[in-house]
C-alpha cells in the first residue's frame, strides 16, 4: 500500500517539483478555476519567493501535499490570515484526484489552523459547477454562507468554525 502524501509547509526546496505540478494541471485546474497566466510561469521564481515572504510575514500559509518521491500532487493553502481566520484554498493534481487527498489535506490544514496556527476559522469559496470541490468542503466541516462570483462564473461561499465558544478545538 502506498504511503499517504504528507502535508508540509511551502519551502524553497519545494520550488522544482512545484513547479512541474502546476505545468502539468494547468489545464486541469483552468476548467474549474480561473488559470494563473502566462506571466505566474515565466515569473515562477520571483512569484514563489514573494509567497515565502508572505508566509514569513504570516500573511499567508502555503502547503504542498509530497509523496515519497518528492513529487507534489496537491496544494492546501491558507491566505489572507487575520482576525483568528483564513481562506481555504486548494487543489489537487488531476493524476491524483479521486483518491481522498484534497479532503485528507484539507482535514490536516483545519488541524494545523487551529491548534499551530492559533485560528479559530476559516473561510472558502468554489464554483457551483465544480461539485468535488463542494464535496470535500462538505467532508470537511465547511458549510455554505452565500453566493459569490468566481471568475465571472456562479459560485458559494463555504465557512468552517474551528472552536466552539470555551476554545475547545472543533471535530
Amino acid at each position: 500500500m502506498r504511503a499517504m502524501p504528507q502535508l508540509q509547509r511551502l519551502r524553497p526546496d519545494h520550488a522544482p517539483a512545484l513547479l512541474v505540478f502546476e505545468r502539468q494541471n494547468r489545464a486541469y485546474f483552468a476548467a474549474s478555476v480561473p488559470d494563473r497566466g502566462d506571466d505566474y510561469f515565466a515569473h515562477f521564481g520571483a512569484r514563489l519567493d514573494a509567497l515565502l515572504a508572505e508566509q514569513a510575514a504570516g500573511v499567508c500559509l502555503f502547503h504542498v501535499l509530497v509523496d515519497s518521491a518528492g513529487e507534489v500532487l496537491g496544494r492546501v493553502n491558507l491566505v489572507d490570515v487575520a482576525d483568528g481566520s483564513a481562506e481555504l484554498g486548494y487543489r489537487i493534481a488531476e493524476r491524483a484526484a479521486g483518491r481522498g487527498l484534497a479532503t485528507a489535506g484539507v482535514r490536516e490544514a483545519c488541524a494545523l489552523a487551529a491548534g499551530e496556527y492559533g485560528l479559530s476559522g476559516l473561510r472558502a469559496a468554489t464554483t457551483l459547477d465544480n461539485a468535488a470541490s463542494r464535496t470535500v468542503l462538505a467532508r470537511t466541516g465547511f458549510t455554505p454562507c452565500g453566493e459569490v462570483e468566481l471568475g465571472g462564473r456562479p459560485g458559494l461561499r463555504f465557512e468552517r468554525k474551528l472552536d466552539d465558544e470555551q476554545g475547545r478545538r472543533l471535530p
